[in-house]
């Protein structure tokens, strides 16, 4: 008989052995180990269904070598956490933080360097991620490659778009993984990575469902000082792995111990609910940093925003022809923009009518003529009004009617710029009283090479949110890298867009029906997302009769979204004098929340169906939406959801019998009605349709 030595019998022993730890319900179930040559592995199970069959874990480095193999365990801890927490604006009041923790401390047999993964285990799902304790053997280094793996059980319906390191701005497609092909993926003006040796990437989150109905999905949570993670897929073995962000000359991310990873995550269960439900991202993150977060507000907003997507006006003064022929170097109005002083108050007027907060005004700034695919270094200064855009009067003006204006700044990609100016721009903001700003990133980024899901502009994103905060301002990312629960350490950083919004209905091939029955379970996981609802005029061509773009919902899935699209930050995004055509239907939009007690996801199926209700913080109204795709849907919606003892007028915003949102899209119909939390309500959604329902108690 052959004789182990003692590091093989080391290495033998410990790949026999695994050690495991489970989730608080004991449904879930992680099993580590190290194989015979010192590779760190884990498995997870749901109720004994294997979830993730054994795959790698570790940290490919440029130089010092790779943490994959050759690991010996030091030691290995386990902790219980059960707390609950307060978000300054959220889908709750209270979020419950219950899980179970193994570190496992791993040292390298040769090089003596030390690595831990931690895994959190929770009710909905597992984290892991990777500790690098301060060391003399490893103090800076570059990651090359992270190998973390996820190899999925079976062949699942997967609802996913390709990987794209400078926009999540794509529709999804709904396949089994074996079909995902990521080649010809057109989101209308430009087209993801192309597939290398039979690997395709995909963003991250990824939602699932198997064969036998488990839900599952693939994410991470706290990004800061890292890149985003995409996944390479190999379609017909069912294997994802870690596909990190590169920088300008290919090194994915700088660090200096002791520092940590983000989390990577999967969701599991049997529910759709307990997945589109889960605050597990929030969890991860930091506690709140602010020790004063008292003017950190809600807003329900309006805007000169959609009249330049319908090409009803610009954002730019001049024109860009007017521009280049300005000989004498002074931009001459070409009559059509829209943030002029005189179309704000239009909207200020409008707001404080309605009661809503605030007015962003894009296109205020001088720029606008010659910012987009330039690549230009100084474009925008955030801080010099067109001629016809009076700061102060605007702004005074604003304050007489009780409103809060919104600033917007547009980066046109040249972060480098924005940082070199931003504090002159909050002191602008300070100055008149700004409360948030909208900021944009339109385009390729400057420093040139660098990606926007890149390490660098992760940085940036959540430093410029962290900088808004010193000035007690918050902040709302556009074509940002996608969130990951940051707003919980910077609740400031109310909402982000970093998806395919509203806005690509008004010029492009649009948002398919299902589309917002996804972001849910995908985008929305991480943070809040401005999305833009409430548009009323559902098709272009009452604008103009040779447009064929159009809304891909009908009017009342419009105002069905104010619930299932979470965001504290919520626009009324249409044209004024639309919602004027329809004050019954906009009723709605004035009623809703948006910043929330409870919140109860009644009935979830991904690319489907969703419908939640959600009750005001500040009072005892409730309010219900509910979204189809492009599938007509009857159900029947239990209210025990409501307060016992209660009687509510619930108004019924509703699909009208004939609505269907590519022939009949604006037929509504609205009714009231008596409940109680004994009541029952049949609802019927059209093609692409949705409802929405107000609860009111009756004194």
């Amino acid at each position: 008989m052959k004789k182990l030595s003692l590091l093989g019998l080391l290495f033998f022993t410990i790949a026999i052995y695994a050690q495991n730890v489970q989730s608080p319900s004991k449904a879930i179930n992680v099993a580590f180990k190290l194989t015979a040559d010192g590779k760190p592995t884990y498995a997870v199970t749901y109720k004994t269904k294997s979830v993730i069959f054994e795959s790698s874990l570790g940290i490919k480095l440029k130089e010092s070598g790779d943490l994959v193999a050759n690991f010996a365990i030091d030691s290995i801890k386990q902790i219980t956490a059960n707390e609950t927490w307060q978000p300054v604006l959220g889908e709750q009041s209270n979020i419950k933080n219950s899980y179970n923790e193994m570190t496992i401390n791993l040292s390298q047999i040769a090089s003596g360097r030390k690595l831990n993964i931690v895994f959190r285990v929770f009710d909905e799902g597992v984290a892991f991620r990777y500790e690098f304790p301060k060391q003399p053997k490893l103090n800076y280094f570059i990651v090359t490659d992270e190998v973390s793996q996820f190899n999925l059980a079976g062949n699942h319906k997967a609802f996913w778009f390709p990987g794209d390191f400078d926009s999540q701005e794509y529709p999804y497609t709904e396949t089994k993984l074996s079909e995902v092909n990521t080649d010809n993926i057109d989101r209308n003006n430009g087209i993801g990575l192309k597939s290398i040796a039979g690997k395709y990437v995909i963003q991250s989150p990824l939602m699932m469902k198997s064969a036998d109905g488990l839900y599952i999905n693939i994410f991470e949570a706290a990004v800061v000082n890292y890149p985003v993670m995409h996944l390479d897929l190999v379609p017909n073995e069912y294997k994802l792995t870690s596909h990190l962000v590169p920088n300008a000359i290919g090194d994915k991310a700088y660090l200096q111990t002791p520092c940590v990873s983000p989390w990577r995550t999967i969701m599991i269960s049997n529910d759709a609910r307990d997945i589109v439900g889960s605050k597990m991202i929030l969890n991860l993150n930091e506690p709140c940093k602010l020790e004063d977060t008292s003017w950190i507000k809600p807003m329900k907003y309006v805007g000169i925003w959609w009249e330049m997507h319908l090409g009803k006006s610009t954002w730019d003064y001049a024109g860009s022809q007017n521009a280049q022929n300005a000989a004498d170097g002074k931009l001459k109005p070409s009559g059509r923009h829209g943030a002029t002083t005189e179309n704000t108050k239009r909207y200020i007027d409008f707001a404080a009518k309605n009661g809503f907060d605030g007015v962003l005004v894009e296109g205020w700034n001088v720029g606008w003529e010659d910012w987009f695919g330039n690549w230009k270094e100084e474009v925008f200064d955030f801080t010099t009004p067109y001629p016809d855009f009076d700061l102060k009067a605007v702004n005074d003006y604003a304050k007489s009617k009780g409103i809060k204006m919104i600033m917007h700044h547009e980066t046109s990609g040249s972060v480098a710029n924005y940082e070199r100016h931003l504090d002159r721009a909050l002191e602008l903001m300070k100055k008149y009283g700004y409360p948030a700003a909208k900021s944009g990133y339109v385009g390729r980024i400057i420093p040139r090479g660098e990606y926007h899901d890149g390490q660098t502009m992760v940085n940036h994103f959540n430093f410029v949110a962290r900088r808004f905060a010193d000035y007690k301002m918050m902040v709302n990312s556009h074509e940002s890298s996608r969130p990951t629960g940051y707003s919980r350490t910077y609740p400031n950083y109310i909402a982000a867009e970093a998806a395919r919004g509203n806005e690509f209905n008004a010029w492009s091939n649009g948002n398919p029906p299902m589309h917002e029955t996804i972001l849910p379970f995908t985008r929305l996981l991480g943070g809040p997302m401005d999305y833009t609802p409430g548009i009323f005029e559902i098709k272009m061509n009452i604008y103009d009769a040779t447009k064929k773009e159009q809304v891909h919902t009908t009017l009342a899935k419009q105002l069905a979204l104010y619930l299932t699209m979470y965001s504290p930050l919520q626009m009324a995004a249409d044209l004024p004098e639309n919602y004027e055509k329809y004050p019954d239907a906009f009723q709605f939009i004035k009623d809703v929340a948006v910043d929330w007690q409870d919140s109860k996801y009644l009935e979830a199926e991904p690319g489907d169906y969703l419908t939640v209700a959600r009750k005001d913080k500040h009072s005892e109204n409730w309010f219900l939406g509910a979204i189809t795709d492009e599938n007509a849907r009857d159900t029947e919606i239990k209210l025990d959801f409501l307060s016992p003892n209660k009687k509510y007028t619930a108004t019924i915003y509703a699909d009208g019998v004939d609505a269907d949102w590519q022939k009949n899209p604006k037929s509504y119909a609205i009714k009231t009605i008596q409940v109680t939390s004994k009541s029952k309500i049949k609802l019927h959604l059209a093609n692409g349709g949705g409802t929405a329902i107000s609860f009111k108690p009756i004194n």
